[in-house]
C-alpha cells in the first residue's frame, strides 16, 4: 500500500510556489546532451563548469528520474524581482583535457536545461564558426554570459528564459538577472512556455490533415458496411429459403460460410497464447484510454516533469488485473486447463520483452554515463511495482475469471471430425491479409504518428489531446471493420480457421509502424550514436508490440460477435 502510495503521489507537482520580493528562487542546473539526440542527456556538472564545492541533488519523483531529469542546486543567487547585472558567477582555470571536452561538446551542439520554479530553461553551451574556403577558417566559442529573463504575475513566477552574451577570451562565467510583470496568471503559464521557441515548431495546428483523414476513414468504413450489409442480406434470404431441417443439416447442397457452421467455432491450437495476447491487449487498451482522459483532463502540463511517465507505470500496474481477468476466463471458456500457465504466461508477454529492452537500453546508458541510466533504487521500485502490484493483480484477476467464467456461447454445435478446408487463392492467405488488415489502420493514423513521434523523439509538447482521442476512435473503429470483413471473407471461401487470422490481420499494424519508425529516424529526424539509436530502436519495436497486441485484440472481439451474430441469424429448429 505505502508503494502505490509512492507511484501515485509522483503523479502530482508543480503546485503553485508564492514568494515575496526579495526571496531565493532557485535554480537548478539539470542535464546536457547533443541537440540531435533527445534522449542521450549527461548530468550538466559532468562538464568543466561553475560548479558549487559540494554538490546538493534535488529529490525527485518517479516520472523526473525516468525522463533522465538530475537536478542540482547551482552557483546561481537569484532573488525574486531582484534584477541583477552581470555578476560574477566564478572563474575558471581549465586543463587541457577540460578544454577538449568544452570544444566536443559545443561541436556536438550540447545544449543545457536548467529548471527554474518547475520552467524548463535552455540554452546552448557554445556556438561554431566556420569561415572561408581557402583558407578555411573553423573557430568553436564557450558562452561565458547568461542573461535569465523572468516573468512574474504578483508572486508567481510565470516564465524563464536565457539569452547568451559577451563571450569573454578569458574563462569567467557571469549572469544578469532581469525581471518582467506579466499578465498571465499562474494557472495559465503553461501558454507561455508553449509558445516558447527554442526548439524548432513543427506542431502546429493540423486539424485540416486530421479532417482529411477522419472523412477517408468514414468513406472507407461506410463502403466496408453498406457492402458487407448487402452481401450479408443476400447470404441470409438465400440460406433461410432453402432452410428445411436443422442447423446440422446446413450444409446440404450449397457453398460458403453457411457450410462451415459446424467448424467455425472448432477451438484453435495454441489456447493459453492466444488468450494471453486478448488479455494483455484489453489491457493496454484499457491503459491508453485512462492516459488519453487524464490527459484532457490537464494533469499533464509541461511544468510536471515526467508526470505521463509516471501516470503509464501505475496504470500499467492497476490494469494487471484486466489482463489476468481477460485471459484466463476465456481461456476457461475454450475449455483450457492449464489455467496457472496461462496466468504466468499473460504476466510476462509484454513485461519480459519490457525488461530485455530495458536491460540492454539501460546497461548503454550507465556505460556511456547518460543521465537516462536509472538509478538502483528507481530500479528497485519498479521491480518492486511489479512484484508486489502488477503480478498479484494479474494473478487476482485471473482466479476472479476461472471462476466467473461460463460455457462459451456458440449458435452451432462443433462436430468431432473436421472439414476439409479447399485451396484457397492467394488474395485470402494469411500475408495478404495481415497486409491490408495492417495498412489501412496505420494509414489511418500515420497523420498523428508524426507528431507523436516528433514528441517523444523530438523536442515538442503535445497538447492536442482531443485529436488524439478522435484519432484513437478512428483507429479502432478502422481495425474492428476491417477485420470483419477480411473474416467474412475468410468464411466465404469455408476455410474455418478465423481465429489466429483476425488477431494477425489488423495486429499486424505495428509492423507497419516499426518500418515508419525506421523512416523517421532515417529521413524525419538527425539522430545518430549508439546511445540514442538503441533507445529508439528497442523501444519503438516495443511500441509496436504494443499496437499488435491492443489492435489484435480488437479484431478479434469484433469478429467474434460477427461470426456469432450470422450464424444466430439463420433460422433453424
Amino acid at each position: 500500500m505505502v508503494l502505490h502510495c509512492v507511484l501515485i503521489l509522483s503523479l502530482f507537482s508543480g503546485w503553485a510556489v508564492g514568494y515575496k520580493q526579495g526571496d531565493n528562487v532557485t535554480l537548478y542546473v539539470n542535464k546536457v546532451g547533443p541537440y540531435h539526440n533527445p534522449q542521450e542527456t549527461y548530468h550538466y556538472y559532468t562538464l568543466p563548469v561553475c560548479r558549487p564545492e559540494k554538490v546538493h541533488h534535488k529529490s525527485l519523483s518517479l516520472g523526473e528520474v525516468l525522463d533522465g531529469d538530475r537536478m542540482a542546486e547551482s552557483l546561481y543567487h537569484i532573488r525574486f524581482r531582484e534584477n541583477v547585472e552581470k555578476k560574477i558567477l566564478c572563474h575558471l582555470t581549465l586543463s587541457e583535457k577540460q578544454v577538449d571536452e568544452l570544444r566536443e561538446a559545443i561541436e556536438e551542439l550540447y545544449y543545457f536545461e536548467f529548471v527554474l520554479d518547475d520552467i524548463p530553461i535552455w540554452g546552448f553551451v557554445g556556438y561554431i564558426e566556420e569561415s572561408g574556403f581557402l583558407p578555411h577558417s573553423h573557430k568553436v566559442a564557450l558562452w561565458t554570459h547568461l542573461d535569465f529573463n523572468i516573468e512574474y504575475n504578483g508572486n508567481s513566477v510565470i516564465f524563464a528564459n536565457v539569452s547568451v552574451k559577451d563571450i569573454n577570451l578569458t574563462v569567467t562565467h557571469t549572469y544578469s538577472v532581469h525581471w518582467f510583470e506579466s499578465t498571465l496568471t499562474h494557472a495559465r503559464r503553461a501558454e507561455r512556455l508553449r509558445d516558447y521557441s527554442f526548439f524548432p515548431k513543427t506542431l502546429e495546428i493540423h486539424w485540416l490533415s486530421i479532417i482529411n483523414s477522419l472523412v477517408l476513414v468514414v468513406l472507407l468504413l461506410g463502403f466496408v458496411i453498406i457492402i458487407l450489409m448487402r452481401v450479408l442480406k443476400n447470404d441470409f434470404a438465400r440460406y433461410n429459403m432453402e432452410e428445411e431441417g436443422g442447423c446440422d443439416d446446413l450444409d446440404q447442397g450449397d457453398n460458403g460460410w453457411k457450410i462451415i457452421h459446424t467448424d467455425v467455432f472448432r477451438f484453435p491450437p495454441f489456447k493459453s497464447l492466444m488468450c494471453a495476447v486478448l488479455g494483455v491487449g484489453a489491457q493496454f487498451l484499457t491503459l491508453a484510454t485512462g492516459i488519453i482522459v487524464m490527459a484532457l483532463l490537464g494533469m499533464f502540463n509541461v511544468h510536471r516533469h515526467g508526470a505521463i511517465n509516471s501516470a503509464a507505470i501505475v496504470l500499467y500496474a492497476l490494469t494487471s488485473c484486466v489482463s489476468g481477468y481477460v485471459s484466463c476466463s476465456f481461456y476457461t471458456q475454450i475449455n483450457g486447463q492449464r489455467w496457472v500457465w496461462n496466468i504466468i504466461l499473460t504476466s510476462s508477454l509484454f513485461s519480459a520483452p519490457l525488461f530485455l529492452t530495458w536491460s540492454v537500453v539501460n546497461s548503454i546508458h550507465w556505460w556511456s554515463g547518460s543521465t537516462q541510466a536509472l538509478p538502483a533504487t528507481t530500479v528497485l521500485l519498479l521491480l518492486g511495482a511489479w512484484v508486489l502490484v502488477g503480478f498479484p493483480l494479474t494473478v487476482i484477476g485471473g482466479i476472479v475469471g476461472k471462476n466467473r467464467a461460463g460455457n462459451f456461447q456458440a449458435p452451432c454445435r462443433t462436430r468431432n471430425i473436421a472439414r476439409q478446408i479447399p485451396a484457397q487463392p492467394w488474395y485470402k492467405h494469411t500475408v495478404v491479409h495481415m497486409a491490408i488488415g495492417g495498412f489501412l489502420p496505420f494509414s489511418a493514423i500515420s497523420v498523428e504518428l508524426y507528431y507523436i513521434f516528433a514528441t517523444v523523439w523530438g523536442r515538442e509538447q503535445y497538447t492536442l489531446y482531443g485529436i488524439l482521442l478522435c484519432v484513437f476512435a478512428i483507429l479502432l473503429s478502422v481495425g474492428a471493420c476491417i477485420s470483419v470483413a477480411l473474416t467474412y471473407f475468410l468464411l466465404s471461401g469455408e476455410d474455418y480457421r478465423w481465429w489466429w487470422r483476425s488477431v494477425l490481420s489488423t495486429g499486424s499494424t505495428g509492423l507497419f509502424i516499426f518500418v515508419y519508425s525506421v523512416f523517421y529516424y532515417r529521413n524525419r529526424s538527425s539522430m545518430s550514436g549508439l546511445v540514442q539509436s538503441t533507445e529508439f530502436f528497442g523501444y519503438s519495436l516495443l511500441t509496436a508490440l504494443v499496437f499488435s497486441l491492443m489492435l489484435g485484440s480488437v479484431s478479434f472481439w469484433a469478429s467474434l460477435a460477427f461470426i456469432r451474430y450470422i450464424y444466430r441469424s439463420l433460422k433453424m429448429d
